[in-house]
């Protein structure tokens, strides 16, 4: 549907759409997803929007866990956003991930929906203990471009743009945006579907800032790890996930109130 004139908007994912980093348990989770919703609602005041995603899911799970549900919804728009976790697990099959993306594809396509996904950032440049896993994220989103390309699926293609890496869009953990890069990712849809009032601002730079020293850099690495990275290394060696016991924050079709954030 051109023009923003969407009425049913529905987000599959893992931990990024479910909004972590934007937000917290007590007062909520907003993230990319909820803010395009308020971009979509801006446009056309009688959009629903369910949001599907639940952190820790791998490709496999979101297919398998949030298609069927996502489907029966009928919706006009959807965002499919999954593969990360996949990335960083010690065996990871990229043709498979794409295969299980490409599936969620077909079956949205088919059913009339206006299907958006987004290519991933290079990790190595947020996280330099990362570097080892930036071949697979490279290999991902070739990929992810050639399913959307076979499928009329559009990409909101944020790996490209030298902005995504800037630390200052990440949260602490470097695995999840903080507020500034959940709303640099919403941007980044809203202006691949062509909402109006969307632009490239979203692609632009941050104002410079003063490069840290040496010492400076292997001790945010070191705390980084002891504080991050190490329990989420636990958590893969027990077989345990953060997303374990969770659900969707937003099953059902629902108006979107702009109030809480005008």
């Amino acid at each position: 549907m051109p023009n923003g004139e969407y009425l049913r908007y529905v987000a599959l994912g893992d931990s990024q759409t479910e909004g972590l980093g934007d937000g917290d348990e007590t007062i909520g989770l907003r993230g990319w997803a909820d803010r395009l919703a308020e971009h979509l609602t801006a446009a056309d005041s009688r959009l629903q929007y369910a949001n599907l995603a639940v952190r820790g899911r791998v490709a496999a799970q979101v297919r398998a866990e949030q298609l069927g549900p996502a489907l029966d919804l009928r919706p006009d728009l959807v965002t499919v956003v999954a593969g990360v976790n996949d990335l960083l697990r010690p065996r990871f099959d990229a043709a498979g991930v794409a295969g299980h993306l490409e599936e969620m594809f077909t079956a949205f396509t088919a059913a009339g929906a206006h299907v958006v996904t987004l290519t991933f950032p290079d990790v190595g440049k947020i996280a330099p203990l990362a570097r080892p896993v930036r071949s697979r994220v490279f290999d991902l989103n070739d990929r992810i471009r050639a399913a959307a390309a076979r499928h009329g699926v559009t990409v909101a293609d944020t790996a490209r743009h030298a902005v995504a890496t800037d630390p200052r869009l990440w949260s602490a953990d470097r695995l999840h945006a903080g507020p500034l890069g959940h709303e640099r990712i919403a941007a980044a849809v809203a202006h691949a579907v062509e909402l109006p009032g969307s632009d490239e601002t979203w692609t632009l730079p941050l104002p410079p800032q003063p490069r840290p020293t040496g010492r400076q850099a292997v001790r945010t690495e070191l705390l980084w790890a002891t504080a991050f990275l190490g329990p989420w290394l636990g958590r893969r060696l027990r077989g345990r996930s953060s997303g374990d016991g969770r659900t969707a924050k937003r099953p059902q079709l629902l108006p979107v109130s702009l109030d809480q954030h005008s």
